[in-house]
């Protein structure tokens, strides 16, 4: 049992879950104490050493049963439950199946007796789907599918009804081929559970085995892949990045205070004094940049945008003026929202204001409300940034409206969590957008996106 509590611990370790030594001696101490007799009190024994943060809660009640569950799903011997005359009905009618079905008679013989997969059948089903392979839960979907299928659960439907067919053209009564049908199907479960217990349990004690791996920065893990806790503790980390974006901002507009020499200014400044230079001219020191944000709020996106726009007010000291936009069939003006609260709730507010749904990404009509609406904000002094990855569902780009704010605003730019690679792919416009664009940066991470904000800040 010990051995089987340390895995159990490097199992929740494996997916998140901090767990110090202290913590696990604790857990040793109060199984000790508590026995393991009554199983309720053991799993609250555990949960209260183990589990220190709600949103572990769910972890711990994932795995402990996998690793302290009976494993055996109850299953009935349908035949004890019938009359002799319905058994024997039974008994002819899977005869007369078995010559046309032969691949699926085991299985078909395994739920009339309310049979459970033998451990021999599971570690042959597990080794032929690869599941020793398996390394992280996310897995367990996929490997119950290929063990289902190995087992002929798929298919054990078609399987009972032609049993119930057969059943009934031998006479059996309705009442009768129902609680057969039921019982069956309660069985069909059973096996089904008694494969997702295995596949779980497995991978569980394959994640525990494992070394711990290098916890990822989180400004490195990919927005297409992060958990929720992952996005709280970014949440929590973006305004210090702020502060440091901010630092260094101030330090090269002091650095640029005078600016560097600007020689035919120095010349015409010195024509009284015949040429020789006694007043010395700078060129203009570092400019704040006039920003205007367009931001992707559906789904694939949402993470970015929110980032982004908390980041971007986190930094206002260090910018003119921003106008922000969002969008996803159609364009919505958020700047006001930005004037009543703190960046981040502000941000908080329009993502719940502003759900994913089920209509379809349009930038191209969006820009076409920008431009109809609100074009007066775009001027010679104004960075547009359009945050996106150039995914239209195959409506209309508009590219003739992204070239004409090229040529209007000081510089337009494409912050995109793509790679070039897929540019161009199913319904992607981003090659035909790139052509109008004075830059691209990649941002599928925290640390791509403040890098790409900090290069905006630096050249003003």
């Amino acid at each position: 049992m010990d051995q089987r509590m340390v895995n159990f611990i490097r199992a929740l370790r494996a997916a998140g879950v901090r767990i110090s030594l202290a913590e696990s001696q604790d857990a040793m101490y109060g199984v000790e104490s508590v026995g393991v007799s009554n199983r309720d009190h053991f799993a609250s024994t555990l949960r209260a050493t183990l589990v220190k943060e709600a949103r572990d809660q769910s972890v711990f009640n994932y795995f402990f049963p996998l690793f302290f569950g009976s494993g055996q799903p109850p299953m009935e011997n349908i035949p004890d439950n019938l009359s002799s005359d319905d058994q024997n009905t039974l008994q002819q009618a899977l005869q007369s199946m078995m010559g046309n079905m032969d691949a699926l008679r085991d299985l078909l013989r395994q739920l009339i007796e309310g049979q459970p997969f033998s451990q021999q059948q599971l570690d042959q089903m597990g080794e032929q789907s690869g599941l020793p392979q398996g390394s992280e839960m996310y897995q367990r979907q996929w490997f119950e599918r290929r063990m289902q299928q190995q087992s002929g659960i798929r298919d054990i439907q078609d399987l009972i009804e032609a049993l119930m067919q057969a059943l009934e053209e031998m006479g059996m009564n309705g009442e009768a081929r129902e609680q057969v049908r039921e019982m069956l199907e309660q069985n069909a479960e059973g096996l089904a559970e008694q494969l997702s217990q295995y596949v779980g349990a497995n991978l569980a004690e394959q994640m525990a085995a494992q070394d711990p791996k290098p916890k990822q920065d989180l400004q490195d893990v990919p927005f297409e892949h992060m958990s929720y806790h992952e996005a709280d503790a970014i949440r929590d980390e973006i305004r210090r990045l702020a502060a440091r974006l901010r630092s260094r901002a101030s330090l090269r507009q002091k650095r640029a205070k005078l600016g560097d020499p600007d020689p035919r200014r120095t010349m015409r400044a010195n024509m009284r004094y015949g040429g020789v230079p006694l007043e010395i001219k700078h060129k203009t020191r570092h400019k704040k940049p006039a920003l205007l944000l367009i931001c992707d709020v559906s789904t694939s996106m949402r993470y970015c945008a929110e980032f982004l726009l908390t980041l971007i007010y986190e930094l206002q000291d260090q910018v003119a003026k921003t106008n922000s936009y969002i969008f996803i069939d159609d364009l919505t003006d958020i700047s006001m929202v930005f004037t009543d609260e703190q960046p981040r709730d502000a941000v908080q507010k329009v993502l719940r204001e502003n759900p994913p749904g089920y209509y379809n990404t349009d930038l191209g009509h969006s820009l076409d409300t920008l431009c109809h609406d609100h074009l007066g904000r775009v001027d010679h002094r104004t960075t547009m940034i359009i945050l996106g990855d150039g995914r239209n569902n195959f409506n209309d780009p508009r590219t003739d409206l992204t070239e004409m704010l090229q040529r209007r605003c000081r510089r337009l730019i494409w912050f995109n969590p793509e790679s070039s690679g897929m540019w161009g792919q199913g319904d992607s416009d981003m090659h035909l957008y790139a052509r109008s664009a004075d830059g691209v940066y990649k941002v599928s991470n925290l640390r791509e996106l403040a890098d790409a904000v900090d290069h905006i800040l630096t050249d003003g």
